[in-house]
């Protein structure tokens, strides 16, 4: 993964809004994807997908990670949207929304080849796990194809899929509480709704060598929240989080990038092995705790965000 673009601030932008996409374009978000599916009502489709391709011909993209994310498998626009996209240069892959079944999967790849045969890397597909199916499914459907190179988490239709009653984006509903017994005084914990989702897709795609990319946080306007949102995410280990507002980048990519001090700690951590290594040891203590082979990798995992 340390070779890939990073794609830790990843903004999502109607691809039929051509002033807001040539703003990504020049935004600070290491990755975009340009929405035909859910961001753009039925009568803009033609429209989006010419835009979409527009763009991929024409803007300065810089070092982005540019995708386009594609109409439902079952949509009667797909199958232009491929033979219009697949053979573009600037296209580094498309997210397929509602991502459920593994065959379908293997027919977009295929047909995203036939219709580039010369492209002289396939375009990736990124899956968006955002149902109860897809997610049941998500191990199969992360190692169905060679050319899957990410999962991302689709927060707002996975919590209708499941039938949990919010309307918030990315967050938990308010009753999902643990609440005591009386001689507790009821105190009451939230309860967070998206832990399980979100570890059930970060092992996925850690198991199959992929990127994980967690849903938006719908409360744009607060940054307080997005950022607190996008912390947890980097905690667990994701790669990254889409963002759905340009105000969210800054905040996201803070969280995504460790700090000075975690870096000079993971800095101590790998330097201490080192020493123990020339000694003849595989474990050394450390500020009182003992660190081996595995404090190394997690220590070097923090120093290659950090790169």
């Amino acid at each position: 993964m340390g070779s890939q673009r990073p794609t830790r601030a990843y903004l999502a932008v109607p691809a039929h809004r051509a002033r807001l996409v040539a703003k990504a374009a020049a935004s600070s978000a290491d990755a975009v994807f340009m929405d035909l599916e859910d961001a753009v009502p039925p009568a803009e489709k033609a429209l989006a997908l010419a835009e979409a391709a527009a763009a991929l011909a024409s803007l300065d993209w810089g070092n982005k990670h540019v995708t386009v994310r594609l109409n439902a498998v079952d949509s009667p626009f797909i199958a232009e949207e491929i033979r219009a996209l697949a053979a573009l240069p600037r296209l580094n892959a498309v997210i397929v929304p509602k991502a459920e079944r593994a065959g379908d999967i293997v027919a977009i790849a295929d047909r995203l080849r036939a219709a580039a045969p010369d492209r002289a890397a396939p375009v990736a597909l990124e899956l968006l796990i955002e149902t109860a199916l897809g997610l049941v499914n998500v191990d199969a459907l992360a190692a169905c194809h060679a050319s899957i190179a990410a999962l991302h988490l689709g927060v707002g239709d996975l919590a209708a899929s499941l039938g949990a009653r919010t309307s918030d984006v990315g967050i938990s509903p308010d009753g999902y509480r643990h609440v005591g017994s009386a001689q507790s005084g009821y105190a009451s914990a939230p309860l967070d709704l998206f832990a399980y989702p979100m570890m059930r897709l970060l092992v996925a795609a850690r198991a199959c060598g992929l990127r994980a990319i967690d849903g938006p946080c719908g409360a744009f306007r607060d940054i307080r929240l997005t950022e607190a949102s996008a912390q947890k995410a980097a905690a667990m280990g994701f790669d990254g989080k889409q963002v759905i507002h340009p105000d969210q980048i800054e905040p996201t990519l803070r969280a995504f990038t460790p700090s000075a001090e975690e870096l000079a700690q993971a800095r101590r951590v790998v330097e201490a092995m080192e020493q123990a290594e020339a000694k003849g040891q595989g474990a050394v203590t450390l500020d009182g705790k003992m660190i081996d082979y595995a404090n190394v990798r997690m220590a070097r995992r923090i120093i290659e965000l950090g790169t």
